[in-house]
């Protein structure tokens, strides 16, 4: 089976850049928006060589996972952009929802999970199945002419295999016992995306995408710690904010708010992290 857009996602104006293999699908997406393209250019790869993640950590995704960047390019702010992560995670979730058989992933044990969804979302973009990582999510931009920004919107999903010896949890969807392919996670994800764009609607509709996100959300109520710059924070997660920030509480009260941070839930958050 080959990659194709969704047909609501090509009735809307999406297009489609499929590659056997490709260095880096976020690398490719700002090359183009330098070169002048307008943007709602899906790339995607089975194989992706030079991934990144967070904090440039390495993204490994050999043959038969999914690696899909999200090129838009938009006149708004930098910072209403990004809340674009949030709109990727909420639209990865609705397509593993649509594409694995009910009963196929089990609920996490490890204390993100709270026993309602089979993917869970992680501040601040992971998605994750039985409390392991399946998924991440990473945003890049570039100035460009005229005021305008580009952002490149990475997805990779464990589908076939997951990188060992991880210092935390992670799985793939052929571990958990699915049996769908990259290319049928993306067109899941392709019409998702247009979906939870429209509610996103330029920011306007944060509001919503955040009540949304909160449904999903790993550790929500629980205790979590939070690695900051080499310090942690630790507390009960109470919410994420209406910027999308984590919301901690501490054991004396005290509110905490967080941009940015490694994030550890249930017994891992009560040890050294």
């Amino acid at each position: 089976m080959a990659f194709r857009l969704a047909p609501t996602s090509e009735t809307e104006g999406f297009r489609l850049e499929a590659h056997d293999s490709i260095g880096s699908t976020n690398t490719v997406a700002l090359d183009h928006a330098r070169a002048g393209d307008p943007g709602k250019l899906w790339v995607v790869s089975k194989k992706q060589e030079s991934g990144r993640g967070r904090r440039g950590r390495a993204w490994v995704s050999p043959e038969g996972n999914l690696a899909a960047t999200l090129l838009v390019i938009t006149g708004g702010e930098l910072r209403v952009a990004a809340t674009l992560g949030f709109v990727a995670g909420l639209s990865l979730a609705d397509a593993l929802d649509a594409v694995v058989p009910k009963g196929r992933i089990a609920i996490g044990l490890d204390g993100a999970s709270q026993g309602k969804n089979r993917f869970e979302l992680k501040w601040p973009n992971d998605v994750l199945a039985s409390g392991a990582k399946l998924s991440g999510i990473l945003l890049e931009s570039a100035i460009l002419d005229g005021g305008r920004f580009a952002v490149a919107v990475g997805i990779g999903v464990n589908v076939v295999a997951h990188p060992p010896d991880l210092p935390y949890p992670a799985t793939s969807l052929q571990a958990l016992g699915a049996t769908c392919d990259a290319e049928t996670v993306f067109l899941a994800l392709s019409d998702a995306w247009s979906d939870n764009a429209r509610l996103w609607d330029e920011g306007r509709g944060l509001d919503a995408i955040r009540r949304r996100w909160l449904a999903r959300a790993a550790g929500l109520g629980g205790e979590v710690a939070v690695r900051i710059d080499g310090n942690v924070v630790r507390g009960t997660f109470e919410t994420i904010d209406e910027d999308c920030r984590f919301v901690i509480r501490d054991d004396e009260g005290k509110i905490h708010t967080i941009a940015a941070g490694d994030v550890h839930f249930g017994a891992v958050a009560s040890a050294k992290v």
